[in-house]
């Protein structure tokens, strides 16, 4: 069994063997064997698993500190009989005289649950091959040797060299019938390369405003086209005699990296893996061999990634697609989190029957036409504006929450869920997102617009508390909170098994990116933009799951009892800290600094008190194997540089575990298992006025207002998710986005505004003062944002309106928009 093992920046020694990663703990000289029947060597006198007298203890010399090493080389983790074989050789054994042949994994080789960024697989590479039904994957593999046919056939290799740009671009009359297009879209059963940016394309015409997009370097689409249609052509000359590495060198395929792989993997399939993702590559390169692969370029990677599979005799045989179903299976390196949206069949279910026997939910909107028509996002909602302004009286904010909707189909991913809902209480079913996705079916007299799914009628159920947003919105995400409570509410007679997804918002899955990447990230946006709400969810949900030993619920739903119960705690265990900054806090609050205190004789005295930071660096270093965060609200208040003084060229990834001197002669390193998530206010201070030295070693994530938690939800006749929009869209018209209105005003408590008083009380008492702060009490300013009827541009001052009046006027001003 091969072992790796790696030194990293703070001294620690990571060890990464069939297909996992450990911390070593270093042997001290000798290893310790239990005095009873444990049958694991051990590093620490102290392990809780040595609960032996001494005297039963036995202890072996290990002067070089590496029998842990020979003893998992001398057989794969599954060989019992191999092990104890090499135990026997060298007489190790526990106080009873049985035979030791494990390594302690609480005080010798400590699991990791994450390394070099990517999550650990859960199981061992030998385990996982065990358990692999190949036999499963017949019928995918079938299709994808006929899809893969039908390619070859309809775009021959030797047509390249001549092959006219409409045969390969997205974006014009003949679209559809494009390679780009049947890439993309079609060729459901090979890998993806769906979503992100059509610039993976590498040229295609915009229908937006009518022009064809290339890279910078080109005059004119001709010379685009020529150098994009010579890179394919040197990148499969390449790919046919072996040599990946060298397609990183092809200029004009550099900005297509899946593309280009997916390419390759249908005409020459036995030379690459079927995975469209470079980072998803380098993720299987470093379970595989335990080195890490960020510095391989995309092809490089490639290559790199085959050799280890050729290398291993395990996969002799195998289909390349079937190796790469079974590395997603065993480690996948996508989000652990899905999409859970809720989607009405039609007008009170009405096609649930079609949905239910067909394996797919539908919804309308059908003359925008297929959506994998469009290039972009942007080309989409020009063509939905056109096709729907009339329908909804020309309300930009109407369309735009509209054309979200139906675009959501687009972004859903295998494994994602779909709640299929029936009026605002009834659940019909949960269906799972299959292989093909979202579909156009033109031979439905309507609804046309499809997700393939999966379907799961155990699921059927009647709410406790209707969803009155359900009633007006066709697509909207379905809550942690409502999946938990669908979950419970599942048939006990239901035969498919529940799925294990949970609904968390995918931005906590991105700042838990960047915190591994960088160690410290902020969270920035305008007011009400829940900004200390993602940093408490954040915390909960990153810290729980990383200390199952707890037993928190990483899920609780936000400012319950359950919540708060798990915060405290966090805090109480050491693992959270929480501070605010303020234009007082220091560098002796929050490092160490000296602060008096009572001498004996009755008077004062100086004393050397570490600070809050302090305390939290020297916690982790006790405990390497635990996480610790520190959440810092409104960091932009603080004069940061100041407080952190020079730690803040320590907290770069490569400087922690690196020992600096502080002013009070003290050594002090900050630990790799310490981060930290800050919050700002963009409307207090963009983050262009920050320091430099800030934002180099900052990661920063962008919370913006979220309308759509509010699309549905009425007080009168004024929907909110209108409202906010339509405010918005007029405070960026005139002073940028920083400057937003957040959708926290709307929901005080966590709840939606549901009565005319209350939503009065906000807009008077918090929205207003708010934008005359933005406005600085520019009146005509303040009316384009209001309206003539609630702003008195004449007097200065707001229309002293009654509640319902200024709903009304509100109303009013949303429908004169429109």
């Amino acid at each position: 069994m091969t072992v790796t093992v790696e030194e990293v920046a703070d001294g620690r020694q990571i060890v990464h063997y069939d297909g996992q990663a450990f911390e070593l703990t270093t042997s001290p000289g000798m290893v310790i064997c239990p005095g009873g029947t444990g049958t694991a060597i051990h590093h620490r006198k102290d392990c809780g698993h040595l609960t032996e007298d001494d005297e039963a203890q036995r202890t072996y010399s290990d002067p070089e500190g590496d029998l842990w090493r020979r003893i998992i080389e001398s057989a794969p983790r599954d060989d019992s009989e191999g092990r104890r074989a090499f135990a026997a050789k060298v007489e190790l054994r526990n106080g009873k005289g049985d035979l030791v042949s494990q390594v302690c994994r609480t005080c010798t080789l400590i699991p990791l649950s994450t390394a070099h960024g990517v999550r650990v697989p859960p199981k061992p590479l030998s385990a996982a091959l065990a358990e692999f039904d190949r036999g499963a994957c017949a019928e995918r593999i079938a299709a994808v040797k006929e899809q893969i046919a039908q390619v070859v056939h309809d775009f021959p290799l030797d047509s390249w060299p001549s092959m006219p740009l409409e045969r390969y671009a997205l974006g014009t009359s003949s679209s559809k019938d494009s390679f780009c297009y049947r890439m993309e879209f079609g060729t459901p059963n090979l890998c993806s390369m769906k979503g992100g940016n059509a610039g993976k394309h590498l040229i295609y015409w915009r229908r937006g405003d009518e022009t064809w997009y290339f890279g910078s370097g080109y005059d004119n689409k001709q010379d685009a086209w020529d150098a994009v249609r010579a890179g394919f052509a040197e990148a499969f000359g390449h790919a046919a005699e072996g040599r990946l590495t060298d397609i990183d060198t092809i200029t004009a395929l550099r900005s297509g990296p899946a593309l280009t792989a997916k390419a390759i993997s249908v005409y020459f399939p036995d030379t690459i893996l079927p995975i469209s993702s470079r980072d998803h590559v380098r993720a299987f390169i470093f379970h595989l061999s335990g080195t890490a692969a960020t510095s391989l370029e995309a092809f490089a990677a490639h290559e790199r990634l085959k050799e280890l599979i050729d290398a291993d005799e395990r996969f002799a045989g195998w289909h390349p697609y079937e190796v790469a179903m079974f590395l997603y299976g065993w480690a996948d390196p996508r989000p652990v989190t899905r999409t859970i949206l809720k989607i009405a069949p039609g007008e009170q279910a009405r096609f649930w029957d079609d949905c239910r026997t067909g394996g797919y939910i539908c919804v309308g909107w059908d003359d925008v036409g297929d959506l994998t028509d469009f290039v972009s996002p942007d080309d989409y909602r020009t063509a939905f504006e056109d096709a729907y302004s009339d329908e909804y009286k020309g309300n930009r904010s109407k369309i735009s929450a509209k054309a979200n909707e139906l675009w959501r189909l687009m972004d859903l991913q295998p494994g994602d869920l779909v709640v299929a809902n029936k009026g605002v209480k009834e659940v019909l079913g949960v269906g799972t997102v299959t292989q093909e996705g979202y579909k156009w079916r033109p031979d439905r007299p309507e609804f046309r617009h499809t997700v393939s799914v999966e379907w799961d009628t155990g699921y059927a159920q009647t709410l406790a508390e209707p969803k009155t947003s359900w009633g007006t919105v066709t697509v909207a995400t379905v809550p942690a909170d409502l999946w938990r409570a669908l979950k419970e509410g599942r048939s006990q007679d239901a035969t498919t098994p529940t799925p294990t997804v949970d609904s968390v918002e995918s931005s906590l899955e991105q700042i838990a990116d960047l915190l591994t990447r960088k160690g410290q990230v902020v969270l920035y946006g305008p007011p009400g933009t829940g900004k200390t709400y993602h940093s408490l969810r954040f915390a909960l949900w990153w810290l729980a799951t990383r200390l199952p030993d707890l037993k928190l619920d990483p899920v609780a739903p936000y400012g319950s009892a359950a919540f708060r119960r798990a915060l405290d705690a966090l805090s109480e265990a050491g693992h959270l800290t929480q501070v605010t900054f303020h234009p007082a806090y220091g560098y002796e609050d929050f490092i160490e600094g000296f602060r008096p205190a009572e001498a004996p004789d009755g008077g004062l005295k100086l004393v050397l008190r570490d600070g809050v930071f302090t305390r939290v660096c020297e916690t982790a270093a006790a405990n390497p194997d635990r996480p610790y965060l520190l959440l810092i609200d409104e960091i932009n208040r603080g004069d940061v540089p100041k407080i952190l003084g020079e730690l803040i060229t320590l907290l770069e990834p490569d400087k922690r575990g690196i020992h600096v001197t502080l002013p009070s002669g003290r050594r002090f390193a900050v630990p790799r298992n310490v981060s930290i998530l800050g919050t700002m206010n963009t409307a207090d201070r963009s983050i262009r006025l920050l320091d430099s030295a800030l934002r180099r070693r900052f990661a920063f994530h962008e919370l913006l207002p979220d309308a759509s938690l509010l699309d549905g939800y009425k007080v009168d006749d004024l929907d909110l998710g209108l409202l906010l929009r339509e405010l918005n869209r007029r405070v960026v018209a005139e002073l940028g986005r920083e400057r937003q209105i957040g959708h926290s005003f709307f929901m005080p408590g966590g709840d939606r505004i549901d009565n005319t008083a209350d939503l009065a009380a906000v807009v008077r008492n918090e929205v207003l003062p708010l934008l005359q702060e933005y406005a600085y009490d520019d009146y005509s300013k303040l009316t384009r944002f209001l309206g003539a009827t609630i702003v008195d541009v004449h007097e200065h001052t707001a229309a002293g309106l009654g509640d319902d009046a200024l709903v009304k006027a509100l109303t009013a001003e949303l429908d004169a928009t429109a």
